[in-house]
């Protein structure tokens, strides 16, 4: 009896944990979505964008080829890199000719969007359900970057010896940060069932 009691104390607990995953997913989302409007992490995403065949027309210089200064032909975003923190005027003028901010807008806005619909599940089943496909959806999709960005993997920059590890499966923080979505792909099937399963549930 007792531990018929504990079960049903459980159960009940469900809705707390899938709401607070809910409100988990849509802090990250609103979050990272918002700061898609500023500069610096609007530039950040240019590697993905560009080597992405999804995602790389919405550039007018992604498949641009250029000699950098150790005349390696090398892709054109390449030369124009802002590193966080740090403003290069010329840098910025390139990206917003190449369409970089305008772009970023859009995915931002899509961002907190989703993050708002997943949230939205707590108290409409229906829109929950929504909110997790585009959750998983949208998590392919950033996975997808493993397949095609240089940037997720180590370098072989040379140095005082051999580099030894570097390329596959050498995650570079950019390569780690985007591994982390498989996690928020998990989460949002898991939600996805749980949004279904109160819709379908029988009265």
């Amino acid at each position: 009896m007792q531990n018929s009691s504990l079960y049903s104390r459980l159960l009940k607990l469900d809705d707390y944990f899938f709401n607070f995953l809910r409100i988990s997913i849509c802090i990250v989302m609103v979050w990272i979505g918002g700061l898609k409007a500023f500069q610096y992490e609007a530039d950040g995403i240019v590697p993905f964008v560009a080597n992405s065949p999804l995602m790389s027309f919405f550039y007018k210089n992604a498949g641009n080829k250029v000699l950098n200064n150790d005349q390696k032909l090398v892709s054109e975003y390449t030369i124009y890199k802002n590193p966080e923190g740090k403003v290069v005027q010329k840098n910025i003028n390139w990206h917003t000719q190449n369409g970089t901010y305008t772009f970023s807008y859009g995915l931002g806005t899509m961002i907190v969007i989703i993050g708002i619909v997943v949230l939205l599940g707590i108290w409409f089943p229906k829109i929950g359900a929504v909110g997790g496909a585009l959750t998983f959806f949208m998590s392919l999709v950033t996975l997808s970057f493993l397949l095609t960005t240089p940037e997720v993997y180590v370098p072989d920059l040379g140095g005082d010896g051999p580099t030894i590890q570097y390329g596959f499966p050498y995650l570079s923080g950019a390569g780690r940060l985007v591994l982390k979505d498989i996690i928020m792909m998990a989460g949002g099937l898991v939600l996805f069932s749980d949004s279904v399963k109160k819709v379908v549930k029988p009265f």
